[in-house]
């Protein structure tokens, strides 16, 4: 699974690196962005702000936005890996969608330590290998669904979530996410629309957690 993933999400960093230097950033200066910043949505922001003639504050503010996931993200794999040290440092680094999904998609803690480490180091090497490729290809692979790139990392999330659809409030839970996301998108700013949904999803685990306790109580 991690093999796959990282394929598939870092042939996408091509795009980026291409699309960073139409838009007037050096080779060095998109390259950094993956290797320091490494998160593409928000690396995407940032440069798509720039190159519109936004400030950089702005392009800041957006990209900071679409991170806030991470935060989340990060509270969950501090509890599942309890890593110290330099671990820490790294484990904070490599906490993206696609490792977090990874973690969660297993079943037993050694597996959910594998996937998330795999996943994640894989992403952060290839995904910094491939913004430099793009970065040096330039505009000729500025488009990347000419080449069918985003379609790749829609597929991968695909395959880390059909597993985890076995039942109906999985399901249930599944359909509500994506219907939040399509009515928001067209009213709020890029990367709102996942808050949004995220939120929602928050919200029904809570909600699902006092009813199950409410049972509880009235069974006993």
């Amino acid at each position: 699974m991690a093999a796959s993933i990282t394929l598939a999400v870092s042939l996408y960093g091509i795009s980026f690196g291409a699309l960073a230097v139409a838009a007037g950033f050096s080779f060095w200066q998109a390259t950094a962005l993956s290797v320091l910043m490494f998160t593409g949505g928000s690396q995407f922001a940032f440069i798509g702000v720039v190159a519109a003639g936004g400030s950089p504050a702005a392009a800041f503010s957006s990209a900071t936005l679409l991170g806030v996931r991470n935060t989340l993200y990060g509270i969950q794999i501090k509890a599942l890996l309890s890593p110290l040290g330099l671990k820490k440092l790294l484990s904070a680094q490599v906490t993206i969608d696609e490792s977090m999904a990874a973690a969660t998609a297993q079943e037993t803690r050694p597996e959910q330590r594998r996937g998330f480490w795999l996943t994640g180091i894989g992403i952060w090497i290839g995904w910094s290998a491939a913004t430099a490729i793009g970065a040096l290809l330039g505009d000729a692979m500025a488009d990347p669904e000419a080449f069918g790139l985003d379609g790749a990392v829609v597929a991968a999330f695909l395959g880390l979530l059909w597993p985890r659809l076995k039942a109906r409030e999985p399901w249930a839970l599944a359909v509500v996410a994506a219907l939040v996301t399509v009515l928001t998108m067209p009213l709020a700013p890029a990367g709102v629309p996942i808050l949004i949904a995220a939120a929602a999803a928050i919200l029904w685990g809570l909600l699902a957690a006092r009813m199950e306790r409410a049972s509880q109580e009235a069974d006993a």
